[in-house]
């Protein structure tokens, strides 16, 4: 069994919210593909990281999580890469860890 994450952020690089129709857009279609899905969305969580020395950057994000069974790393490469584009970052975060239900 695989856990996927995606990081998803709230803001566009200038700061202007995205809209919450493309959040919801998301839920469902990996809903509908994967029988399920956990939204991480009341309270943002906030990432850090050093730009340059001198610099620190955040970002205020949500989390999205499916169980899947079988990984299929093209499938997840190109939703990445069309996430990507549609939300205008150069990185976009997709995660997976093996996990084994007790």
């Amino acid at each position: 069994m695989h856990l996927v994450q995606i990081l998803l952020p709230l803001y566009d690089n200038d700061g202007q919210p995205f809209p919450h129709e493309f959040y919801l857009r998301i839920r469902d279609e990996l809903s509908e593909r994967f029988g399920g899905i956990t939204t991480y969305m009341r309270s943002p969580a906030r990432g850090l990281w050093k730009e340059t020395d001198h610099t620190t950057v955040h970002d205020d994000i949500v989390i999205y999580e499916v169980m899947t069974a079988e990984l299929d790393r093209d499938w997840w490469q190109s939703y990445r890469e069309m996430l990507a584009a549609v939300l205008r970052q150069e990185l976009l975060i997709v995660r997976v860890s093996e996990v084994e239900l007790l």
